[in-house]
């Protein structure tokens, strides 16, 4: 039987549709985040990135969105083992260190709907849209006590 492709593939070797597929549609990567600069410690928030689409847990546009939102941080093979602030469940972190995709995740499940039904993703749990802040400082009202 022929092993899934990540589990035989680096992120480096995966073709463009195998990378997009890897991503298991939680969400996480559009929160912001804050960083304490002595400790550099991540504060996870419920705010979501202006492109986030709330109900289908997803970007309103993909596509553009590097250039539409100047602080979004596009993930690539060299870049996903430096970033901390990516999540445990992330795929592309797991598959980084050599570890499997939970039972949840859709290349596994066969459904969209499992990391939601799972409680992974950040469906029901964004609490405002970065354009809903006004000032900076807003954001530490919305900090979470730990990664959703």
């Amino acid at each position: 039987m022929t092993q899934p492709f990540w589990k035989t593939k680096t992120l480096e070797a995966m073709t463009p549709q195998e990378w997009e597929a890897l991503c298991d549609g939680c969400g996480k990567c559009c929160l912001s985040k804050l960083e304490d600069e002595d400790s550099g410690e991540i504060y996870w928030t419920s705010v979501a990135c202006r492109m986030f689409d709330v109900d289908a847990c997803r970007c309103h546009d993909y596509e553009h969105r590097l250039a539409v939102v100047p602080d979004c941080v596009g993930l690539t093979p060299q870049n996903v083992p430096t970033i901390r602030w990516l999540p445990q469940t992330c795929a592309y972190r797991l598959v980084a260190e050599g570890r499997d995709l939970y039972w949840w995740h859709h290349l596994v499940s066969g459904s969209r709907e499992t990391v939601h039904e799972a409680g992974v993703s950040v469906r029901g749990k964004v609490t405002a849209s970065e354009t809903d802040l006004a000032e900076p400082e807003d954001y530490f009202d919305y900090m979470l006590d730990e990664e959703p």
